[in-house]
């Protein structure tokens, strides 16, 4: 029977537990920059690109094309990181891909990182068969809160955005989700249970769900 849903995934704090590697290369290209970064500035930036953390928030710069430069070496500074220190999925992860994988669930990814974070991830942690597609910051001219990311996901899987479930742990996915007209799930990796409005359902582990409950979210007919 055809799958009536699709799953797209946020990659960060959805998938693998990487925040201690991002906010350890936000830290080293600090002190090579002589930057300053404020206390709280890594979370109240989760989920956003780095353009819009660079100029909007820490003010590090207008010039586009310096901004350019200093992203682009905050995300080689990431997989410098990661590539020292290794990186696990979140507990949960495969098992419920697994499941997806089993019920005919496409799958994609929608991620306000780097393209080459994405594949040095899934390559070390050995899921790129349970995606179809990887959307990531710069496939996309506006990133989240805006619903650009997950919108081209839905258009590479050829699926419609009511018949979407966006999996996130950022505030600032949620409300793209929303906007994209897809439901939510929030995974309270970042955010402590309670803390992410407006989704459909919250869990701390992807395997608490089960294909069935979000199946009853759209009825029997796609």
């Amino acid at each position: 029977m055809k799958a009536i849903w699709t799953a797209i995934f946020d990659w960060d704090g959805v998938i693998l537990d990487s925040s201690r590697h991002h906010e350890e290369s936000w830290e080293r290209l600090a002190r090579e920059e002589g930057k300053i970064l404020p206390e709280g500035h890594f979370l109240k930036g989760f989920g956003r690109r780095n353009v819009e953390i660079m100029r909007d928030m820490l003010h590090w710069s207008e010039d586009l094309n310096e901004i350019q430069r200093l992203s682009l070496r905050k995300e080689e500074l990431y997989r410098e990181v990661v590539k020292a220190w290794g990186i696990e999925p979140l507990p949960g992860v495969r098992q419920w891909l697994e499941r997806l994988r089993e019920g005919g669930i496409a799958c994609g990814i929608g991620s306000s990182t780097e393209d080459r974070n994405v594949k040095l991830g899934l390559e070390i942690l050995d899921l790129e068969m349970f995606f179809k597609t990887a959307v990531t910051a710069e496939h996309v001219k506006k990133g989240k809160p805006a619903p650009d990311v997950f919108l081209e996901v839905a258009r590479r899987l050829g699926a419609k955005s009511e018949r979407c479930v966006v999996f996130e742990d950022a505030p600032a996915g949620v409300e793209a989700g929303r906007a994209a007209g897809m439901k939510v799930v929030g995974v309270t990796t970042t955010h402590p249970g309670g803390h992410l409005e407006s989704v459909d359902r919250e869990v701390e582990r992807l395997d608490e769900l089960s294909i069935q409950e979000i199946e009853s979210w759209f009825g029997q007919s796609a």
